[in-house]
């Protein structure tokens, strides 16, 4: 197929609308622009803390849930079938974990010290600059990489519907995605994240009950599978993919592991009050659920209608352009579309925010940050925003096959540096930055080292044996001569 306009149209109608949501959400921080610096920072990187509960749930599931959850998960279970099904759903307490375990504490540290970026809470909470930085550039690193898997996801999936060039797509996704992001700030996020995450409940459904029905049947696909290979139908998977180590090692990299995210933690300084926390948890948990339950089953039973596909990442671009019509097959796109771009969105306003915030205003203003204009940090914004994308674009010119691989890696890095400094920050009073320094440097090089020369682990994902010396290393360094904190 080259070039279907029909399948387009409705992908350039939704890409617009994207775009007018930012520019309507770009006034409120604009009046808060006419105040002081200080204050629109707050406005322009956590929207004046000020989400409810829908919006909340919503924007945690749209940044945590990827490229990985409607393209590279679904491509994986098209290949082991339902043991990925199985694995997938080890995510569904995201929401829950992120705002039950960290929501108001968090929040109420992050008001208190009047953090605007987690780099905020942790310079206060440990009183280092070290910690702040380091904690920075790590995030700037694992960012790019989970953003080159989500432009990927994007390019490829417009590539397959469409039949227009990747390179095309890749533009064509790249460009919305930082504009709106840097003219509309923390609001325009959050507000498209709702967008999309409706968006991405009703392709979820819609691509799955055209799978069913192509397969013939829930039981037809279950039984087409086993025809295939039984090892389909198993926990699992085809000579046992999917062992139980690794099992456990995703409890650990998506379940405990989200603590350390900080696309998902950032969430917890913007909500409006504990009401909406409590929403924010309960429908979080049940619509990422069904989500990801709908998505990874029909990426499984599309094997049963295409069995031969070369890569798995075809599978939902394949199962949507064929099983349904060209306009329809463009309107549900968007779903995983959506998702993709919800999480490019968090991840270069914590960038930028990271550059901006972090580092320009702490190193190179002394923390004055009513040194800045909010004119100037709009055009900083949208210099952060587009050299991170040049850089993201050039290095997804010459995409991996398998995009998971590179957002499982980015996830476990993050977490790698974040999930100790956060959780003992919090609930720990004598945690210091000696301990926190050792965590964080352990962490880090050691789940670099693991993956980087695939060190054999017995099937158990490096995330697990990273966290655990992450863990006794702040305890080690905790014991050294604290240094004073901020609390």
């Amino acid at each position: 197929m080259s070039g279907d306009l029909s399948i387009l149209l409705p992908l350039s109608l939704y890409l617009i609308m994207t775009l007018a949501v930012a520019v309507w959400a770009r006034s409120p921080h604009d009046r808060a622009g006419r105040g002081a610096a200080p204050g629109f920072l707050e406005e322009y990187f956590i929207g004046g803390r000020s989400m409810g509960g829908f919006v909340l749930a919503m924007s945690i599931i749209a940044s945590y849930t990827s490229a990985s959850s409607f393209v590279g998960g679904p491509g994986v279970a098209y290949k082991l079938g339902l043991s990925w099904v199985l694995l997938a759903m080890i995510q569904v307490p995201t929401t829950f974990l992120t705002l039950g375990v960290l929501g108001k504490r968090f929040a109420i540290a992050a008001r208190r010290i009047n953090a605007v970026t987690l780099s905020d809470f942790l310079r206060a909470r440990y009183g280092s600059e070290a910690v702040a930085i380091l904690c920075s550039v790590a995030m700037l690193v694992f960012f790019m990489a989970a953003m080159l898997a989500q432009f990927i996801g994007g390019a490829r999936l417009f590539q397959a519907v469409t039949g227009y060039p990747y390179a095309v797509g890749l533009a064509l996704f790249g460009l919305t995605v930082i504009v709106y992001t840097s003219v509309g700030g923390f609001r325009a996020v959050v507000l498209t994240d709702a967008i999309q995450g409706m968006v991405m409940v009703a392709a979820s459904v819609v691509v799955l009950l055209a799978v069913i029905e192509a397969g013939g049947g829930v039981g037809q696909c279950v039984a087409t599978l086993r025809s295939i290979d039984p090892g389909l139908i198993t926990p699992t998977g085809p000579d046992d993919a999917v062992p139980r180590p690794m099992i456990l090692s995703f409890w650990i990299l998506v379940g405990l592991g989200v603590l350390g995210l900080p696309q998902t933690t950032q969430k917890c300084m913007a909500y409006k009050d504990s009401r909406s926390m409590h929403n924010g948890m309960i429908l979080g948990t049940l619509i990422i659920g069904f989500l990801l339950l709908c998505m990874h089953l029909a990426g499984a039973f599309g094997r049963a209608v295409f069995p031969d596909l070369p890569a798995g990442d075809l599978a939902m671009p394949t199962l949507t352009v064929s099983l349904l019509s060209p306009f329809w097959a463009g309107v549900f796109t968007a779903g995983p579309l959506a998702a993709i771009m919800s999480t490019v969105d968090s991840m270069l306003l914590l960038a930028s925010a990271a550059i901006i915030k972090d580092l320009y205003v702490h190193c190179r203003l002394g923390g004055d940050a009513s040194r800045i204009s909010p004119r100037g940090v709009k055009r900083l914004s949208l210099g952060c925003t587009a050299v991170i994308g040049a850089l993201v674009f050039v290095a997804a010119l010459e995409p991996p096959d398998l995009l998971v691989w590179i957002n499982l890696f980015a996830f476990g890095g993050l977490e790698a540096v974040f999930l100790w400094p956060i959780l003992l920050g919090l609930y720990w009073n004598g945690a210091n930055a000696r301990g926190a320094l050792a965590s964080i440097v352990t962490g880090l090089a050691l789940f670099i080292a693991l993956t980087v020369f695939k060190t054999p682990l017995g099937g158990v994902h490096p995330i697990v044996p990273t966290t655990a010396a992450a863990g006794l290393a702040f305890l080690a360094g905790n014991r050294l001569p604290p240094r004073r904190s901020v609390r």
